[in-house]
């Protein structure tokens, strides 16, 4: 029979490894982990750093303003009403008057009702929040918190608020579509994926690994029978049963040993191509950009029908219910007052002050109270004034 392999110049033979099918898989496993491993660590080195991204975490808004100035001193209330408390056993404004058109004013035991009075305010307010939140276990004679007895109601609720208010299907997508999300993206992954690619670091690591692997699993003898086998099979497939697959099996009829050791040459040809291989990587690598540029719109239209699709199926609510229903009641506690403790906290010291005003009703009811009505008609005229001309001036700038 003629030599049909002749034609073919001789190459030196690598060695075989003697790596087996089962070890080549392994070896497989493990090299595709360092090429993800590899384009991470690249990825990251050439995406945008975050000081040039804009930050749209602000983090927790600060109280401002005159709430920011009151605070502290409404804190002060509850101690100011103690210590008056307490003086008011030695001295109270003792057989003290004085006289206003024509009223006489009694001061005796002035200083006891107003720190009582205010006191109690206080104390009322502290009551009702701490309820809000403890007992978190259930008591025997005080029960059980507002929110933890109602813990599976709360996290309802709030789930729904979410779900339905805030984030849902309808909304992510006009969030997506308003700020342009995938053509922002599309730009950023083009200029990362040239950055990656034209990286000499990358290229050179990527040859070595591309080495590294086809030395240890492609110069196997039986992972290259295995090849063989499986080449052969895919070209009996292709030729189908047609006309190109009855002039196979005729030409393998005729020729066995001749198509075997063609297709054995070539498969065992691989490693000794090595050379040719990493020197054709750089033009490769060359050419990738400038395919997916050209094929931008359509892996945009794609990315799109992916992120759409994948909001369609986003079930917010029952993602924020498992989630939450996994907050025990002090988590719970801590969700609530991190997002209104500093409200919570005006509401209990304000209710010192409004307790010292109860307490001058208390001493001197009429007065007090059409000095109250009278006090509070002003201010809040004052203030509808003022609201009414700031917001005329912001309707016309």
């Amino acid at each position: 029979m003629e030599d049909h392999l002749s034609d073919q110049p001789d190459s030196e033979e690598i060695p075989s490894t003697g790596v087996s099918v089962r070890e080549a898989r392994e070896v497989t496993r493990e090299r595709a982990a360092d090429f993800r491993a590899l384009l991470s660590k690249y990825v990251k080195r050439h995406l945008p750093s975050k000081k040039d991204a804009k930050s749209t975490d602000a983090g927790v808004p600060k109280v401002e303003g005159n709430h920011a100035s009151m605070l502290p001193l409404l804190r002060l209330i509850p101690w100011i009403l103690l210590i008056f408390f307490t003086v008011s056993f030695a001295w109270d404004f003792p057989e003290m008057s004085f006289t206003l058109m024509d009223r006489v004013f009694v001061l005796d035991g002035l200083m006891r009702i107003v720190a009582v009075s205010g006191l109690i305010g206080f104390l009322t307010n502290w009551v009702a929040i701490t309820m809000l939140f403890n007992p978190r276990q259930e008591r025997p004679l005080f029960g059980q918190g507002l929110i933890p007895a109602q813990r599976e109601r709360v996290i309802y609720r709030l789930a729904t608020a979410v779900s339905e208010e805030l984030i849902n299907e309808e909304i992510i997508k006009q969030k997506i579509e308003e700020n342009e999300v995938i053509p922002k993206y599309r730009e950023i992954a083009m200029t990362v994926t040239r950055g990656v690619l034209e990286d000499d670091g990358f290229r050179s690591e990527l040859k070595s690994l591309t080495a590294d692997y086809v030395e240890t699993v492609l110069t196997s003898d039986e992972v290259r029978n295995r090849i063989v086998g499986f080449v052969i099979e895919k070209i009996e497939a292709y030729a189908g049963e047609g006309v190109g697959g009855m002039a196979l099996k005729a030409y393998r009829f005729v020729n066995e040993d001749d198509f075997k050791a063609r297709v054995d040459k070539a498969v065992h040809g691989i490693p000794m191509q090595l050379d040719v291989v990493l020197d054709e990587m750089d033009a490769l690598l060359d050419r990738i950009p400038a395919k997916i540029e050209a094929r931008a719109e359509d892996i945009e239209d794609l990315a799109t029908r992916v992120v759409l699709g994948f909001v369609e199926n986003l079930d917010v609510y029952n993602m924020v219910m498992s989630n939450m229903m996994s907050y025990d009641e002090g988590k719970l506690e801590a969700l609530i007052k991190n997002s209104s403790n500093e409200q919570l906290n005006y509401i209990k010291y304000l209710g010192g002050a409004l307790g010292v005003l109860g307490g001058l009703v208390i001493w001197q009811p009429i007065p007090a109270v059409l000095l109250f009505s009278g006090v509070g008609g002003i201010l809040f005229v004052v203030d509808e004034t003022l609201f009414r001309l700031r917001k005329k001036s912001q309707d016309v700038d």
